[in-house]
């Protein structure tokens, strides 16, 4: 094999790993324009937890305005085929069990880092919403 052959397969694999993240992204970008369409009375916050050479993870959490989670999704994988997946246990309970990372001690630490960065960014749009909100007028 000749060195130009060696760059043109290197180049084929480097197109094919470009397409296959857009195909993922799009997905992604899907899946969470979907949540956000059918929860938009609640918060929905992403997060991830990137792996050197192992599975990362993906997660997308949707929470009620008191705290409950309505939907958990992951996504684990090594590759750009991974899709989004239910995580039935959590529905039902409190978004400090994110944040604190108890729902999932004895599972994946990647899983927990990445529901842990999306309770962390619900918080900070909570925290955004509760600073807009437009105040009452005073009156004398």
């Amino acid at each position: 094999m000749t060195w130009q052959t060696g760059l043109l397969l290197f180049a084929m694999c480097w197109a094919l790993q470009i397409a296959g993240t857009m195909l993922q992204m799009r997905h992604y970008r899907a899946v969470l324009g979907r949540l956000s369409t059918d929860w938009s009375d609640g918060y929905v916050g992403s997060g991830s937890a990137r792996a050197g050479f192992g599975r990362g993870a993906i997660s997308i959490l949707v929470v009620a305005p008191n705290g409950t989670i309505r939907q958990a999704l992951v996504m684990q994988g090594r590759t750009v085929w991974a899709k989004f997946r239910p995580l039935d246990s959590l529905l039902g309970a409190d978004i400090e069990q994110c944040r604190s990372g108890a729902a999932f001690a004895a599972r994946d630490a990647r899983l927990a880092d990445s529901f842990r960065a999306a309770a962390q960014q619900i918080d900070r749009i909570a925290a955004g919403r509760a600073q807009a909100a437009p105040r009452e007028p005073i009156v004398a």
